[in-house]
C-alpha cells in the first residue's frame, strides 16, 4: 500500500500539468481523476492508463500489460494498462499518453451524458420514467428544465395518490443523489412546500 501511495505522489508531480489529481480507493487500489474524469489507476504500486488509441502500439508491443483484478477468486480484465519504467524515464511521452487517456475518458463520459435516460438518473426506474413521459417529461434535460415541484404537480394531475417521496425522489434524481442523502434543509423546504401543495388541492 506505502508503494502505491508512494506511486500516487510521483503521478501527481509527473502529471501535473493536467490539473488537480484526487486519487480516491477503487479496483482494490486507486483511481486517479480529474475533475471527476477517471483516467488512470494505480494498483499494487504500479500506474495503469485508461484505454485509448494512443497506447495501443505500447499494448501490441507487450510494453503495457493489462491491469486484472481478482474479483470473489475470479480473475477480472480491465481497459486499464501498466506504466512501464521506460515510459517512466521518458516523463514528456508519459504525459502525453496520459492526457490522451484523459481526454478519451472526457469524451466517453460526455457521451454516456447525452445518452442517458430518466430511469438511469439515482431514485428513477421504468415505472417512474414511464409515468413522467406520460405528462411530456421524456428526457433528462426535461426534467431537469421542469424541476422537482413542477415534475410533481404534473404527475400529481394524473396520479392522485402522489405522495412526497415521490418529490424526493424527483428533486434526488436532478441533484443526483439518492432521496435519502438530500441535505435536511432541501428536505424541510420541499416538506413544507408539499404540505402547501396538498392543501391547495383540496380548498
Amino acid at each position: 500500500m506505502n508503494n502505491s501511495k508512494q506511486r500516487i505522489a510521483q503521478s501527481k508531480l509527473c502529471l501535473a500539468p493536467l490539473g488537480k489529481i484526487d486519487a480516491r480507493t477503487q479496483f482494490g487500489g486507486y483511481s486517479l481523476a480529474v475533475e471527476k474524469i477517471v483516467f488512470a489507476v494505480v494498483a499494487e504500486g504500479e500506474l495503469y492508463l485508461r484505454a485509448c488509441e494512443q497506447i495501443q502500439p505500447y499494448v501490441g508491443a507487450g510494453r503495457m500489460p493489462r491491469l486484472i483484478f481478482h474479483k470473489r477468486g475470479m480473475p477480472v480484465s480491465l481497459n486499464y494498462f501498466r506504466v512501464d519504467e521506460a515510459l517512466w524515464a521518458q516523463p514528456e511521452t508519459l504525459l502525453a499518453l496520459s492526457r490522451s487517456a484523459l481526454q478519451c475518458a472526457q469524451q466517453q463520459s460526455q457521451e454516456k451524458m447525452e445518452n442517458l435516460r430518466v430511469k438511469d438518473l439515482p431514485n428513477m426506474g421504468v415505472r417512474l420514467e414511464m409515468m413522467l413521459r406520460q405528462v411530456g417529461i421524456c428526457s433528462v434535460q426535461s426534467l431537469r428544465a421542469e424541476g422537482a415541484k413542477r415534475s410533481w404537480l404534473k404527475l400529481k394531475a394524473q396520479h392522485k395518490n402522489l405522495g412526497i417521496n415521490t418529490l424526493f425522489a424527483l428533486e434526488g434524481a436532478i441533484t443526483g443523489r439518492h432521496q435519502a442523502a438530500l441535505p435536511d434543509a432541501v428536505q424541510q423546504e420541499l416538506r413544507d412546500w408539499f404540505n402547501h401543495a396538498v392543501k391547495s388541492c383540496y380548498e
